[in-house]
């Protein structure tokens, strides 16, 4: 049976000597990815046909299907189509995502695989992509619901680029949260805001019909549509029976450790990716080193990720207008 110890003991992992051993070169990752997509046999990514051929010279892609006639290749209708980067690199990118815990960086990762920092961020975000299969599904229940907020300390600023808002949560984003207690599933999200409309209207989304859902006494929760159960932390009660958000707290504090440790700024408009994979990794987490890798390269299909439309994402209107510099 898997341990309850917060660093999965019971996990066997896996070493850098044994991650250059799977991946000793592009030929061999790209077998390793071949059969993690394909477990019941290559089939054509376009049409779905089994009757596919292998191309003598590989050119222009190493496949074909009989019935479509079409070329194909491992990497065609995944976030690595179009990528001018090894297959081998793509498989210490996916183990470096699945390892780092508390994320990580586009830094470290530019200096691992000897790539451009620019290459480095817009690899990992596609990486990232793999982690997003189920998060929108409604969970069971009980759950926990909560609220947090990520950004900067408007004092610490330049004067320059303080906003001029008040309270604590001034100038920061709004994530919201659930987490299902019999599986320990999280489903987060960034909020535009966090009155009662979004809020309730968020936990509804993310919970079925009967599930029993446990906050805290934030006004906004009043009404939801669920069985719902409340502490209130605003007099120090953090237990009240089986009403209490701990768990989710949990991972808020893991999110916020990688938050201020690891990456250090984030642009609001592209923290809710990384909101989705702390929450995809803590969802996969009693998984050994490979399997969460397959399970992060299945969830590549269908996906593509241009850095174009990355470098393009902007906030929602009202978002906070901060002036750090995503340098994850």
């Amino acid at each position: 049976m898997g341990g309850k110890a917060p660093g999965r003991s019971h996990r066997t992992g896996m070493t850098v000597v044994e991650l250059l051993r799977l991946f000793p070169s592009d030929e061999a990752a790209e077998r390793w990815f071949e059969a993690q997509r394909w477990p019941e046999g290559r089939h054509c990514p376009r049409c779905g046909s089994a009757r596919t051929v292998a191309v003598k010279d590989r050119r222009p892609m190493p496949y074909r299907c009989r019935d479509c006639r079409r070329h194909f290749s491992v990497r065609w209708g995944t976030v690595m189509q179009s990528s001018k980067l090894g297959l081998q690199l793509w498989a210490i990118a996916t183990y470096l995502m699945a390892t780092g815990i508390k994320g990580t960086s586009s830094m470290r990762v530019y200096r691992e695989l000897g790539v451009r920092q620019a290459t480095a961020w817009h690899l990992m975000h596609r990486v990232r992509e793999g982690l997003n299969a189920g998060l929108g599904l409604p969970l069971p229940g009980p759950v926990e619901a909560d609220e947090t907020y990520l950004g900067g300390v408007e004092g610490n600023k330049h004067a320059r680029k303080r906003l001029r808002v008040g309270g604590g949560t001034g100038g920061k984003v709004a994530v919201a949260g659930v987490r299902d207690r019999p599986t320990g599933r999280v489903s987060a999200a960034v909020v535009e805001r966090v009155n009662g409309p979004t809020l309730r209207g968020f936990v509804t989304s993310r919970t079925e019909e009967g599930a029993t859902v446990y906050t805290d006494e934030a006004r906004a929760y009043k009404g939801l549509p669920r069985e719902h159960h409340t502490v209130r932390h605003g007099v120090g009660q953090y237990v009240d029976g089986m009403a209490h958000t701990n768990g989710l707290e949990s991972f808020w504090s893991l999110l916020k450790r990688g938050y201020h440790g690891t990456f250090h700024h984030l642009s609001p408009w592209q923290l809710d990716g990384y909101v989705r994979e702390f929450a995809g990794r803590h969802n996969l987490r009693d998984l050994d080193t490979e399997p969460l890798m397959g399970e992060i390269v299945r969830g590549w299909e269908g996906r593509r990720l241009r850095y174009r439309d990355l470098a393009a994402r902007r906030p929602w209107a009202g978002a906070p207008e901060v002036a750090e510099t995503t340098r994850p």
